[in-house]
């Protein structure tokens, strides 16, 4: 005698999405406090900014510290723009740089054999342990040999060496772009070259937009450095910290420089967000 077992399948009610819909707006509203609050603050007077118990939201909005910010940056004998345009420069510079070699140095050593490859990857992981203050000093004085003191390239070019970059690029390779494929295009005659920019790379789009926001907002967001002295050279954020170096009276055009300079990063972060997300839904593939 033969028991038929009965399977159940268990399918979410329409009650059930809507409660985790709800949930998951709760908790990206949540995650979204932060930029509400930099943005009610800009919007400020001075006697509320300073108000105790301080207030979430702006009770009388107003445009004086953006207004205010502008007139700073006007009065200094760089123009705000050249702040700006070095931020945007080494940003965009730095991070499509790093890309670059990134990705190449980790095609390299994930999908070409080649003598100490094990060894190589071995000191590039365990220099992730180290902070950049460790090597501030032997960084200064490559700097001082090669020339690059108090220009761009010495806030561009280590931009292009961060290990992590690399370690995030060749850890998706290697579980992502099947050996057999390359096997294939290296039969049909495809040099490493072509077969690195049309084969691996649309392979790996997850892993650049990814290396593209982690590279871009770090870049962004740095403040003052060491190798920089011309003010025409610097930085918008550091435009920032001399505004906040004024005092209280400051304090309004300062949260304003904040807003501006969250809007890009956070902008490239909503963009590229998306990207990643249809990417990794379709591009999967099984060897």
């Amino acid at each position: 005698m033969k028991f038929k077992i009965k399977r159940r399948s268990f399918n979410r009610s329409v009650g059930g999405d809507v409660g985790i819909n709800i949930i998951l707006i709760v908790f990206g509203l949540f995650m979204f406090l932060p930029m509400v609050y930099a943005i009610s603050q800009s919007l400020k007077p001075l006697d509320e900014l300073w108000m105790f118990p301080p207030r979430f939201l702006v009770r009388n909005p107003s445009l004086k510290n953006y207004s205010e910010l502008f007139r700073l940056m006007s009065e200094s004998w760089v123009p705000f723009s050249r702040y700006i345009f070095n931020t945007a420069f080494v940003s965009v510079a730095g991070t499509f740089g790093h890309l670059f070699l990134a990705s190449l140095a980790a095609y390299a050593m994930t999908k070409i054999n080649f003598p100490g490859r094990k060894g190589m990857f071995q000191l590039i992981y365990y220099s992730l342990m180290f902070h950049s203050t460790v090597s501030a000093l032997s960084n200064f004085m490559i700097m001082s040999m090669l020339g690059w003191i108090d220009t761009y390239w010495s806030l561009i070019i280590p931009a292009f060496g961060y290990t992590l970059g690399f370690y995030l690029m060749k850890q998706f390779m290697e579980t992502t772009v099947p050996d057999s494929v390359l096997e294939s295009a290296r039969l049909d005659g495809a040099k490493e070259l072509t077969i690195y920019w049309r084969i691996v790379m649309p392979m790996v789009k997850p892993a650049w937009l990814t290396l593209i926001v982690y590279s871009f907002q770090g870049l962004w967001n740095s403040g003052t450095s060491i190798y920089i002295y011309s003010e025409e050279l610097k930085t918008f954020n550091y435009a920032i910290q001399q505004i906040l170096a004024g005092g209280i009276v400051r304090s309004g055009a300062a949260a304003a420089a904040t807003v501006i300079m969250m809007l890009v990063p956070v902008t490239v972060f909503v963009v590229t967000q998306s990207n990643i997300i249809e990417t990794m839904a379709s591009s999967g593939m099984k060897d």
